[in-house]
């Protein structure tokens, strides 16, 4: 343990599982007070548990701004500041824009989207009048940089996602506060198993869930790549693992045309 983040608070919320329980248990490694939060009240102690004493669990559904206000309030009353947020919580959704439902929308914009400007809304005023570094991770997606069919909601919240981050970081890295979009691959956590499917994505769920155990990468390198861009070198879009990302991020940009041949097959090969 190298004690980069010695004497440092870190809030994550979606610390309950995958991704955001993972960089939890890293940044309590790195020395950090960490402030497990997860609408799962039981799962955010358990992760809470795993640390020990550098951590406080905290049940907050991020969809609720009084609730994330709450966490802020709770974490700031300690008198310590919060040195690295990183919003992390979210949900996924897969199928054909037809047979999705406005509420499958809402609930994207909801949790995706909303969780994270709710995060960003309670906690920034307070971050910077701290007058000192802070980090701000937002977690998207490989989806946020590449598009996908049969998966525009999803898409459309971590497109944003990616563009927050930017804007964010454009405006408020000279006053201290820097801010990473941070883009997972296919990571083997719980999302797929969880995730809202509909039509012909949901009859193909069980060959997705089994490719993402197969294939997935570790959480952890998520959370390892996250502490880089905190401690070493700060990237505004933050790829993991970049083997896995880039190549259909440049493709993008390259590309954009040929890219359409990657978005109308990437469902497909995980689908079986």
């Amino acid at each position: 343990m190298s004690a980069s983040l010695a004497g440092k608070v870190a809030v994550v919320t979606g610390a309950g599982s995958g991704i955001g329980r993972s960089s939890a248990i890293l940044f309590a490694r790195e020395g950090a007070t960490v402030h497990v939060a997860d609408r799962d009240g039981e799962r955010a102690a358990a992760v809470a548990a795993e640390i020990g004493a550098a951590a406080t669990a905290h049940t907050v559904d991020v969809t609720d701004p009084a609730a994330v206000a709450a966490l802020a309030d709770a974490v700031f009353a300690e008198g310590r500041g919060v040195d690295v947020l990183m919003n992390n919580a979210g949900i996924g959704h897969a199928g054909p824009t037809a047979e999705t439902p406005l509420e499958d929308w809402r609930a994207i914009v909801e949790v995706n989207i909303m969780g994270v400007v709710h995060g960003v809304h309670a906690f920034v005023p307070r971050m910077l009048a701290q007058s000192r570094r802070a980090d701000i991770v937002n977690t998207a997606s490989m989806a946020g940089l590449v598009p996908v069919a049969t998966m525009a909601p999803y898409v459309m919240s971590k497109h944003a996602i990616v563009g927050l981050s930017g804007s964010l970081h454009a405006e408020l890295s000279s006053q201290g506060i820097r801010v990473t979009a941070l883009c997972p691959g296919v990571i083997d956590t719980a999302i797929v198993a969880e995730s809202t499917m509909r039509g012909a994505m949901a009859e193909s769920a069980p060959k997705a869930i089994a490719f993402y155990r197969k294939r997935g990468v570790s959480p952890d390198v998520v959370a390892a790549d996250a502490l880089h861009t905190i401690t070493r070198r700060h990237r505004v879009i933050t790829a993991s693992p970049r083997w896995q990302v880039m190549p259909a991020w440049i493709l993008q940009r390259i590309s954009p045309w040929a890219a359409q041949i990657y978005a109308r097959n990437a469902t497909k090969v995980m689908g079986g």
